[in-house]
């Protein structure tokens, strides 16, 4: 038996039903659950034999779950620098064609650091591009998170609609629909992990409407339903994007999906910036889920996401970072800020809390997720705990409000991250992997993409 006990955090934000916040506050684990949360400290015979964390100076949330990402595009950032989606896709695609599993595996161990330092606990990935002889790429990754102790979601995504046949991405990395479905049900039987407390599970993820045929869509959505996984896709990002689907398919975006029967409390969406009423009233009615992604939408100048409506609506909204290369950043937490920061844009100063904004970041990304074990600091649930200083300049002044004070302040990197019961990050340093180390691969991987190895070795001294 484990026991670790996190005493006399200055606050604990619960993200319970009914939204508990606690001064002065400690949280016992145990073998990897909550097993107590509270005021002051839990009785000595309960915590006898823990590990104690001096907490004090610390505000405590639930671990950051992301709901949307793209981890190879962790050594493609600043590209593309301003064009919007199509053009972006455009000009990355060809690059993309090059993945394998060395730039997936450093791509993948960079991301998800930079992810668990912000105080992110659960990741998702969409990885869609996958060429032929480039080794198992949903196994680098999984690997990667294994290591790094974060829990995580890939997904096995899918493309069959090449440029010649219609679509978006070049064809060389695009797959026949056979060989799509074959390698996903192949990956979910390896990988899932259904059980309580899973640190992986996969879910089946066909890329968008103008790169995965309708075959393919109906075809993915049967076969998560069979497996009895999770959906994901892309929808509703750009203009554009509407304008494509009017014109191949006759119908909006989320009609399409609709039409393809990827609607349902087993899906969840990224991005859902352009939508109708009957749009978010479809969600809201089949218990659609949406990945927000807000400062990848604002980098390519994709438009605002409508989260209030969607959130007043009933909708499960969670937050997602999406790929690093139409973020140029990893940071969750920011994404937390970003989020509270857009809906204000589009509503006026009450169109969203700091502490609504945290719940998406927290409650809500379990909710996209499907997982009813993580997202809230109490009893029966998941030890996944990010403690963030608030002593520190940037966070001088939010006494008054240490809670919402963290989400307003500038997004500061987490103090200990702890997953499943088990450090992550301590004392602001990742626990079970070099940082350093990690920066030096990810950098020679990415020069050798960008074709001047010489980059990359001026950049590793640098992380020496």
């Amino acid at each position: 038996m484990s026991r670790l006990l996190l005493s006399g955090c200055t606050a604990v934000a619960t993200m319970d039903d009914a939204g508990t916040e606690l001064a002065g506050a400690s949280i016992l684990v145990e073998d990897g659950a909550i097993r107590w949360v509270g005021a002051g400290d839990p009785p000595a015979a309960e915590a006898e034999g823990a590990e104690v964390v001096d907490a004090r100076g610390c505000v405590a949330i639930p671990g950051l779950v992301n709901t949307h990402h793209h981890l190879y595009q962790v050594l493609t950032r600043a590209r593309a620098q301003q064009d919007g989606l199509f053009g972006w896709l455009t000009e990355l695609y060809p690059v993309w064609a090059g993945v394998d599993a060395d730039w997936v595996r450093a791509a993948a161990g960079a991301g998800l650091a930079e992810l668990a330092l912000s105080g992110c606990s659960t990741s998702t990935d969409h990885h869609y591009v996958f060429p032929a002889g480039t080794g198992d790429l949903l196994e680098a990754e999984i690997d990667a998170a294994r290591e790094l102790g974060v829990r995580f979601h890939p997904t096995r995504g899918s493309m069959d609609l090449g440029a010649s046949s219609g679509g978006l991405p070049p064809d060389l990395v695009v797959q026949d629909t056979d060989t799509v479905l074959a390698q996903t049900e192949e990956a979910v039987a390896r990988f899932h992990d259904p059980a309580p407390g899973a640190m992986v599970r996969i879910a089946i993820a066909p890329c968008s409407p103008f790169s995965a045929s309708e075959g393919l869509m109906r075809e993915s959505a049967a076969l998560a339903r069979r497996l009895g996984v999770r959906l994901h896709t892309h929808i509703a990002e750009t203009a554009d994007e509407e304008a494509f689907c009017l014109e191949r398919f006759g119908v909006r975006p989320v009609d399409l999906l609709d039409r393809l029967g990827f609607l349902g409390p087993d899906v969840w969406l990224a991005h859902a910036v352009h939508l109708s009423r009957d749009d978010i009233a479809a969600f809201a009615a089949t218990g659609t889920a949406v990945a927000h992604c807000p400062t990848s939408n604002m980098r390519l100048g994709s438009g605002t996401a409508p989260v209030r409506e969607l959130v007043d609506a009933g909708v499960p909204v969670g937050l997602g970072v999406d790929g690093s290369a139409s973020n140029d950043g990893g940071n969750l937490f920011g994404e937390v800020r970003q989020a509270l920061l857009v809906a204000r844009t589009r509503g006026g100063p009450a169109a969203m809390t700091a502490r609504e904004a945290l719940r998406l970041g927290t409650r809500g990304g379990a909710a996209c997720l499907g997982r009813d074990d993580i997202g809230a600091i109490e009893p029966g649930m998941r030890a996944d705990i990010a403690l963030f200083d608030v002593t520190g300049l940037a966070t001088a002044g939010i006494e008054a409000d240490p809670v919402a004070g963290l989400v307003l302040a500038w997004p500061q990197p987490v103090r200990h991250l702890v997953v499943e019961g088990r450090f992550v990050v301590r004392d602001g340093v990742l626990a079970n992997a070099d940082e350093r180390a990690l920066a030096r691969q990810a950098h020679a991987v990415a020069a050798r993409i960008a074709g001047n190895p010489g980059v990359g070795a001026l950049a590793a001294q640098g992380g020496r």
